[in-house]
């Protein structure tokens, strides 16, 4: 392994995760580090602040190339977050990289919802002041900007940010017995079932499809309408740091992909499902196909 790899390996799923944060986009996050890593090889050469290592320079370049992306495109949302018609970019879902020193609560999709509600540099400056823990010095560094400019966006930023309770974790010994039931509640199409693990006041939403749905009745008539007509298999998966299901849906003999079920869980319940229909489910350690042996 070269010198440098030996430099950026050890954070290189640190800085997936910060630009996925900032982009909401795996695949952009993708690019941003890919182009972060171009940029801090042909540099490396004239970095000299070696006394405070790499991961500052790093997350510098990484920062300053997502604010760069984030200035030429469209907010990214979830449909729930949809006010009016429009043309909008979805978030999309997250399988965390081995290594990656995050908290699981600062991947979550309703953080990183709101996060794409802040002004971009508000974004920045509070992701590298609280989630990568640099000092407000470093952070106006990073960005050219002053330290009391750090503090005041900072300031705007959690005033800004909604209050909401984390989704218990995918190894909650709660969650792991809920995911049971829930994924043999489909399988069976047992509505009454899976309504019942539902919080009263459930959201239900499917991007690329603006169509949302809140609240158990309206699920209700959503499901009957169209999910529960067919067969389908569950595999839990994690997604976002959160419990999640690939869904296979019955084609002949075979079950092929439906999309990815990402579940926020609280109070034992089941508060948001956001079911991305196009998620490759590869990415998340399942299969692309479920065989006729699969079962249930």
């Amino acid at each position: 392994m070269s010198t440098f790899e030996e430099l950026v390996e050890p954070l290189r799923g640190e800085l997936h995760a910060h630009c996925y944060q900032l982009l909401a986009s795996p695949h952009d996050a993708d690019d941003a580090v890919q182009e972060t890593l171009v940029r801090a090889w042909s540099a490396l050469d004239t970095f000299t602040d070696r006394g405070a290592g790499v991961r500052p320079w790093l997350f510098r370049i990484a920062t300053n190339r997502c604010l760069t992306l984030l200035a030429n495109r469209a907010r990214r949302e979830l449909p729930t977050d949809v006010g009016v018609a429009s043309d909008p970019h979805w978030i999309e879902p997250y399988a965390q990289p081995e290594g990656t020193a995050l908290a699981r609560e600062r991947l979550e999709l309703a953080f990183v919802a709101a996060l794409q509600h802040l002004p971009p540099l508000q974004r920045a400056v509070l992701l590298l002041r609280e989630a990568q823990g640099f000092s407000a010095a470093e952070v106006a560094d990073q960005l050219g900007t002053t330290v009391p400019a750090v503090n005041s966006a900072l300031q705007r930023a959690r005033a800004s940010l909604p209050v909401t309770t984390p989704s218990a974790g995918p190894d909650d010994p709660g969650v792991r017995e809920l995911a049971r039931h829930y994924a043999a509640a489909w399988e069976a199409g047992d509505l009454d079932t899976i309504l019942a693990l539902l919080a009263d006041d459930a959201r239900y939403s499917m991007p690329p499809e603006p169509a949302w749905y809140a609240g158990t009745d309206a699920i209700r008539g959503f499901l009957l309408a169209g999910p529960l007509t067919v067969g389908w298999r569950f595999r839990a998966t994690v997604a976002n740091g959160q419990l999640a299901f690939g869904t296979y849906l019955r084609d002949g003999d075979v079950h092929r992909p439906g999309g990815l079920d990402v579940l926020t869980v609280r109070d034992g319940r089941v508060s948001e499902v956001v079911s991305f229909l196009t998620a490759d489910l590869t990415n998340f350690g399942l299969p692309d196909e479920l065989g006729p042996s699969a079962g249930l």
